[in-house]
Parts: C-alpha cells; sequence; structure tokens
C-alpha cells in the first residue's frame, strides 16, 4: 500500500475532497471520495469526512490500496446485436455501459457480456482484458461497434480503421446555433495540459499531438441548441465532443466539456453513433448498419420541438 502526505499551505481553503483533488492529479475527485469513504485519507490518525474543510497546517495522509488485477468473466448480460456471423458482430451499445473492464468498471462492462454471448469466441489481438474489440465508443456515447471474432477479422478491421475508410456517422445535440447548415473542425488533438485526463486542441507540434477531422451539418435547429450529423475521418479520444465544443457548440449533457450547468437528466453526452459501414473481412464486400435513436435522444429531441414551437 502505497502512502501519500500533503499538508495544506497559509491560505488553503474550502471542501476537503477539492483540495484533495487539485492536489493528486492522478486522483478523481470521486475516487479521493471513495478512499475517503473507506477511512484511508486521515488527519492526525483520524479518519476524515469529505465535506470536512481545509485546515492550513495541517497534514493529510492518503493511503491508496495496491492495484487490483483486472480479469475479464463472462457474465450474462443482454445485448443488442445488430448482424452477426462467423468472423464478426455488431452491436449497439447502450448509454452507460463500459466497453473493457478497467479500474473503477471491473465487471458489467461490454467485454464481459460478450465473452458470454460468444463463449470466449473472440480475437486475442486486443488481450485478455480487451479479446475482440476493434475500436471504443465513450460510456456516455451509444450506438453501433464493431467486434471481431478471430484475428484474421480484427486484423482486417483494424487496417480500414488506420487508413480512415471506415464509414462513420454520429448524431448529436450541441448548445447554441449553428451559423452555417455544415463544417467541419480539423485539428490536433492531444491530453489537455491543465487536466492529463481531458483531451484538447493541442498544437501541431505538441509530444502527444493527433490529427483529427470531424465533419458536420446540420440536421434540425431549434434556437438555443441544434441537432447535427458528424462524420469522422478519425476516432480519436473524444473527438466530437471536443471539436465541437473548441468551437463553441458543446454536447448537450457532456459535464466534462460543457457547461457547468450541464443537462444531467440526459446522463451524459447526447452522442448516438448511428451508422457504421465497412468491408466485411471474409466476403470483401462493403457492409452498413444503421441504428435507431434511442429513447434519450428522441425523447430531448421531443422536448425542445415542443419548446421551440411554444
Amino acid at each position: 500500500m502505497e502512502r501519500l502526505e500533503l499538508t495544506a499551505a497559509p491560505g488553503d481553503s474550502g471542501r476537503l475532497d477539492a483540495w484533495l483533488a487539485g492536489q493528486c492529479p492522478t486522483l478523481s475527485r470521486s475516487a479521493l471520495q471513495n478512499l475517503i469513504e473507506q477511512g484511508l485519507v486521515t488527519c492526525g490518525g483520524a479518519p476524515v469526512n469529505k465535506k470536512d474543510k481545509v485546515a492550513p497546517g495541517k497534514v493529510y495522509t492518503i493511503d491508496l490500496p495496491d492495484p487490483q488485477p483486472i480479469e475479464a468473466r463472462p457474465q450474462n448480460i443482454p445485448l443488442d446485436i445488430v448482424y452477426e456471423d462467423d468472423d464478426l458482430l455488431v452491436v449497439n451499445k447502450p448509454k452507460g455501459m463500459v466497453v473493457h473492464p478497467a479500474p473503477g468498471n471491473p465487471d458489467g462492462t461490454l467485454v464481459n457480456a460478450l465473452l458470454y454471448h460468444c463463449a470466449g469466441q473472440l480475437s486475442g489481438i486486443g488481450g485478455a482484458i480487451r479479446p475482440g474489440i476493434v475500436h471504443r465508443i465513450d460510456k456516455g456515447t451509444s450506438g453501433l461497434l464493431v467486434m471481431a471474432k478471430n484475428d484474421a477479422a480484427h486484423q482486417a478491421l483494424s487496417a480500414q480503421f488506420s487508413v480512415h475508410s471506415i464509414h462513420r456517422v454520429y448524431h448529436a445535440i450541441v448548445y447554441g446555433n449553428l451559423k452555417e447548415d455544415e463544417g467541419f473542425v480539423e485539428t490536433y488533438l492531444g491530453r489537455d495540459p491543465r487536466d492529463r485526463k481531458k483531451m484538447a486542441v493541442v498544437p501541431q507540434e505538441a509530444s502527444d499531438a493527433r490529427y483529427a477531422y470531424t465533419g458536420w451539418r446540420v440536421l434540425e435547429r431549434f434556437g438555443n441548441f441544434t441537432y447535427i450529423a458528424c462524420q469522422l475521418k478519425t476516432g480519436r479520444t473524444h473527438q466530437i465532443r471536443v471539436h465541437m465544443a473548441s468551437i463553441g457548440h458543446p454536447l448537450a449533457g457532456d459535464a466534462v466539456y460543457g457547461p457547468r450547468n450541464c443537462i444531467k437528466s440526459l446522463n451524459g453526452q447526447c452522442l448516438h453513433a448511428k451508422e457504421l459501414g465497412f468491408i466485411h473481412p471474409a466476403t470483401q464486400q462493403w457492409v452498413q448498419f444503421d441504428s435507431p435513436l434511442p429513447a434519450y435522444f428522441t425523447e430531448f429531441l421531443t422536448r425542445l420541438r415542443k419548446e421551440h414551437r411554444a
């Protein structure tokens, strides 16, 4: 178990959990709150409360448990399978589901469901934690993903992703009224130097800079919000979310890149991976799939239409 000791300086103030998060950039505020609830954060040997105020001059001790090995195990979790054959399957991931196990999400993931459904017949290129995973979408994003059942299919699909020949269209609702009917955002993306858990537009010469291109077109306008379709040429982490926020139109419900008073009822960004097309690894034929908008998305659209007409 690793131990950290932090001394509050004169002038430090505010809630303890927020102050600790500022002192420990590698730990999220929720992770620190969990440590506090487990009694692993102390001051003078006594457990602290997350709502405590920081006391200048006091020494706070954080005991970090040793990381537990992550093991992906089959779980009987329902899957929305759009297409399946001997080489691959296309699934419609619901909002809120994590793609593969990771610290904080050891089970209940798409991989756990796939291991059960496919009885272990998934490509091994991604390793034990990510079998079959060719690409990912965020926990808060819903929509289409293609999974490989064998290494040959995995390699063929990965090659298409690497040359940007995969057809991917996402639907999103963003804040504000986009001036044009269509456009694109073309930048370099990398880790936000102020918060390494976030992505940001960075200079081309940044050490982790990666080229990213998002095309967008307006589908419907609501005054304070706009319903758009985004076509990806690249697929960087949080790409659509960062790109739209960078031009002043963050996604509705996005608590990371949007306004502080985000729409919590959406439980995350209003973003759906709607269309997915690629050359089938075995048949060499083009296949394309379309996913209907999920309930959270259509309900928000209905609400915006009613408010816009009022």
